[in-house]
């Protein structure tokens, strides 16, 4: 609390606040938030799906199983591959039109590096259509 340096007042504590910190705080503030709102508008691209008035295909692709094991076999379609063979797969699958979807499947523990390391080669071979499969936790 601060008191009147004045004679007269013996002491009495002042009336008047002093403004000059706030004024110091909001212009700081104010200058910060000049600076970072032009920052917060970037522009992100997104393609959203058109709709159309065609019927839906009717031959409807069959999307291709991908399962990843905890130790990090791979199994296309219940059959087990390598690494390279996977790629090449792949690859076989990126060149068909339509494409198929590829459903990952990874087991619980599997690490996330692994399942990069395959979406990374999928991407990289062609795949457009990368989704992932999982299974409701039991009760």
């Amino acid at each position: 609390m601060a008191f009147s340096a004045n004679s007269g007042g013996g002491g009495a504590p002042m009336a008047e606040i002093n403004v000059t910190p706030l004024v110091d705080v909001m212009l700081v503030l104010l200058i910060i938030f000049m600076i970072t709102a032009p920052l917060m508008q970037h522009k992100i691209r997104i393609d959203l799906p058109q709709a159309t008035n065609q019927p839906s295909e009717q031959n409807p692709v069959e999307p291709v199983d991908l399962a990843i094991k905890e130790d990090g076999s791979f199994f296309w379609n219940d059959q087990l591959l390598s690494d390279m063979e996977l790629k090449a797969q792949l690859a076989v699958t990126a060149q068909k039109t339509p494409q198929p979807e590829l459903q990952i499947r990874a087991d619980k523990n599997t690490r996330y590096e692994i399942v990069a390391k395959v979406m990374s080669d999928a991407k990289n071979q062609g795949m457009v259509k990368i989704g992932f499969v999982t299974t409701p936790a039991r009760q």
